[in-house]
């Protein structure tokens, strides 16, 4: 049955549509990012370091994940506006630092004390059996292309694998994330909590 005229959108209507969305998208990041200047840390001092990730579906995600998991913040490398929405408001709650590049983000927090760890497929030491630090914080790369730098440049970045054996080779960004942070739980969470 051939499609009616009437409801069938021009390339037109179609790409003002997407203006549109793109549009609001903006709007509501802004207006969350001004909200952000008020957040708190969480009750963990654990960090993720969202390197160059796109910035749609998992930038967001993994927001709602460190404010589930109770996380001192997140530190963006060169990502750029994204929707707030799916973060279910964590963007608002969650401290978020911003950075130009990579360096910037690993300097601001080995200053303030942090133990890095990059997740990625190769990494030295499996996550299950690695003892990570009371101040962690997580990198995580590009969906595709990894991270955005070499770590053989930055010696005191532990690199992780979280162990996969069936036949993907990878996580989604934001399942990786969580992962990690529920290891660091796992080890942390009791003592953190009590203050001790």
């Amino acid at each position: 049955m051939p499609d009616n005229p009437d409801t069938r959108l021009t390339r037109s209507q179609r790409r003002a549509e997407r203006l549109e969305r793109s549009k609001q998208i903006e709007q509501r990041y802004h207006k969350n990012r001004q909200r952000n200047v008020m957040a708190t840390p969480g009750h963990y001092p654990f960090s993720l370091v969202l390197d160059n990730l796109k910035s749609g579906y998992n930038v967001p995600k993994i927001f709602r994940s460190v404010q589930a998991f109770s996380g001192a913040a997140v530190h963006l490398v060169n990502i750029g506006v994204f929707d707030p929405a799916p973060a279910k408001g964590a963007f608002r709650k969650v401290p978020a630092r911003f950075h130009e590049r990579f360096e910037q983000a690993h300097d601001s927090l080995r200053e303030e004390g942090y133990t890095l760890y990059a997740l990625t497929t190769d990494g030295a030491e499996q996550l299950p059996g690695a003892r990570l630090a009371r101040k962690s914080a997580f990198i995580i790369g590009h969906e595709e292309l990894g991270l955005s730098f070499d770590p053989a440049h930055f010696p005191d970045i532990h690199t992780l694998a979280i162990p996969l054996p069936g036949e993907m080779e990878s996580l989604n960004a934001s399942i990786a994330a969580s992962i990690v942070m529920y290891e660091y739980l796992r080890q942390h969470g009791e003592n953190q909590r009590s203050g001790s």
